[in-house]
């Protein structure tokens, strides 16, 4: 019903910058919030941002200053720039999303991209 399609990964020197993309598609009436996950090998994901339709961030610890999270609403597209990169920031980089799709009286949180690898060599 909905696809969440992340671009923008890729490797990159320390101190390097890529801007990853996410873009929903599908039977989609709004999307409240929209987030940036990474997981490393082994771990949990963590939240690296998320903003709210209205405009409302929340950063992961440490990472605002570095990471700057944006939208645009008309397009169901969330951005993710990464500046100044660092080894420890190596991930896999999820797109997640809270979605009304068209009909629904509740948000479901069920939706993932399928991840793009960011690799920062030192």
């Amino acid at each position: 019903q909905v696809q969440l399609v992340e671009s923008g990964g890729g490797l990159v020197h320390a101190g390097g910058s890529l801007n990853l993309s996410c873009a929903a598609s599908g039977s989609i009436d709004r999307i409240p919030n929209m987030y940036w996950f990474r997981q490393t090998p082994g771990n949990q994901r963590t939240l690296v941002a998320a903003m709210t339709s209205s405009g409302a961030t929340n950063y992961g610890d440490s990472l605002e200053g570095r990471f700057t999270i944006s939208r645009d609403i008309a397009k169901n597209t969330v951005y993710l720039q990464m500046n100044n990169l660092k080894p420890e920031d190596t991930a896999v980089y999820y797109c997640h999303a809270l979605v009304y799709t068209i009909g629904a009286t509740v948000a479901s949180t069920n939706y993932w991209g399928q991840g793009t690898q960011v690799t920062v060599a030192s």
